[in-house]
């Protein structure tokens, strides 16, 4: 396991949606209802953008199904980072697209 997937495996950290061209509700409804989402850990050297693919089963987007602008949704989603395969749970703000984020090792 590497420096950065040590790092953000250690607790929560700040997050933000990334989402292109603009930050706005109406792109992340458009991801959330995709499936997949892309955050932005803001607390490494540049920011680390990891992909989630969402898991409905473990995730609670109840807020963005009733077109809530303001609440949050927490996602949750498994993929690799650096070759390490790692459960992302986060918690996003509505109003903001912030929140705190985390990662768990899984094993191989």
């Amino acid at each position: 396991m590497n420096d950065l997937v040590k790092f953000l495996t250690t607790g929560d950290h700040p997050v933000t949606v990334s989402l292109r061209p603009e930050k706005t509700l109406e792109l992340f409804r458009d991801a959330v209802n995709r499936g997949y989402v892309h955050i932005k850990f803001t607390d490494t050297r540049g920011g680390t953008e990891l992909g989630v693919q969402i898991d409905p089963s473990r995730s609670d987007l109840a807020a963005m199904k009733n077109g809530a602008a303001s609440g949050s949704v927490v996602f949750v989603g498994d993929l690799s980072l650096d070759y390490t395969p790692v459960t992302c749970s986060a918690t996003i703000d509505i109003d903001t697209l912030e929140g705190t984020g985390r990662l768990v090792a899984r094993p191989n």
